[in-house]
């Protein structure tokens, strides 16, 4: 049965150390390599050790929480791969000695440009935003004194510290794949004004087309949602022409896996199967891609290691305030399943 009341001795004896070194390395303070501190903290993990945060506040005048917020429109269920996102930060927050705390961004305090109440009350060492804000908001966020980590989307504001997946490159990828398979006429599907990742995919999309002299065609272009991000029913090109495929794109690059799971079931509504009339391809490879009937052809994006940054750099950044790293870029990797025909 585990002990409740682990301490740094127990750790000690168990990797052969001084209690010293359990607290250096618990603490990220010099004087321990980075392969030791590691091993001392998934250690202290395993053996369920929990941090007198108490006593390291009143010490170092730290809370050791980091706040994570998401807009509310990012945790319905049908978008809860956000929460999934905040569970893994969570986690990885605890081996290093924080706790995270969700505080959720109601779509009122967003417009009203209210503060987190996390941020007022002094909760909180440094905030991770997952998810895309308002530009209002984010310039909110900006002027908060504490350390703050983008997560998911950036914008125009080239001070921000943003960890993001290669949306542009991503989107890029898949479009060649569509055109290897001999597609021409391919649509996007997704509002280009809604967030920076729809923006980017829809850019990689149409640097595919230019490279294969293809013209891209705006009626090709298919809106998902409104401004503020709730979807809308989709409306298929020429939808008016029903069981006719020489007016409909034999292949659609769609900017989620949840949009391409309704499109599927929309195209399948108006007689057209996938992917014996239009190939469909997604992009985050979420649970999505696996309950669509064919299964997904997507783009994984690899939220573990975006997470493991965010946490690595909101530390780095509480330990030296000035820190700035920039835009993060993590790649992601096609995956290949049954919603792509090859038109050759």
């Amino acid at each position: 049965m585990m002990k409740n009341n682990i301490t740094m001795r127990d750790i000690a004896n168990k990797l052969g150390v001084s209690t010293v070194t359990v607290s250096k390395a618990l603490s990220d303070k010099e004087g321990v390599s980075d392969e030791l501190k590691l091993k001392i903290k998934q250690l202290a993990a395993q053996m369920g050790y929990r941090y007198n945060t108490t006593a390291k506040a009143m010490k170092e005048g730290l809370s050791h929480n980091i706040g994570v917020i998401i807009p509310e429109r990012f945790t319905g269920l049908a978008q809860s791969f956000y929460l999934i996102v905040y569970k893994q930060i969570s986690l990885l927050l605890e081996q290093a000695g924080y706790f995270g705390i969700l505080s959720i961004l109601s779509d009122q305090d967003e417009e009203q440009l209210q503060i987190p109440k996390i941020y007022a009350e002094k909760k909180v060492d440094g905030l991770i935003i997952l998810g895309q804000i308002s530009k209002g908001y984010i310039q909110l966020v900006q002027e908060m004194d504490l350390p703050k980590v983008f997560l998911d989307f950036y914008d125009e504001h080239s001070d921000i510290d943003a960890i993001v997946t290669d949306n542009f490159y991503g989107a890029y990828e898949l479009t060649n794949y569509l055109i290897s398979q001999g597609h021409t006429k391919i649509a996007y599907v997704g509002n280009i004004n809604s967030t920076s990742s729809i923006q980017d995919r829809y850019l990689g999309y149409y640097k595919s087309l230019l490279e294969h002299n293809i013209k891209l065609d705006e009626n090709l272009v298919i809106s998902d949602r409104d401004e503020r991000g709730k979807y809308i029913e989709l409306e298929l090109p020429n939808s008016d022409l029903p069981n006719s495929p020489q007016n409909m794109p034999t292949a659609f690059v769609c900017n989620c896996d949840q949009i391409a799971y309704l499109l599927i079931q929309k195209l399948n509504s108006k007689g057209y199967a996938v992917p014996k009339d239009c190939s469909v391809v997604g992009f985050d490879n979420d649970i999505y891609a696996t309950i669509a009937t064919p299964h997904l052809t997507t783009m994984e994006v690899n939220f573990e290691q975006m997470s493991s940054i965010a946490v690595k750099y909101i530390i780095d950044k509480i330990s030296s305030p000035s820190l700035k790293l920039g835009r993060v870029l993590v790649q992601g990797n096609i995956i290949h399943r049954d919603s792509v025909q090859n038109v050759k």
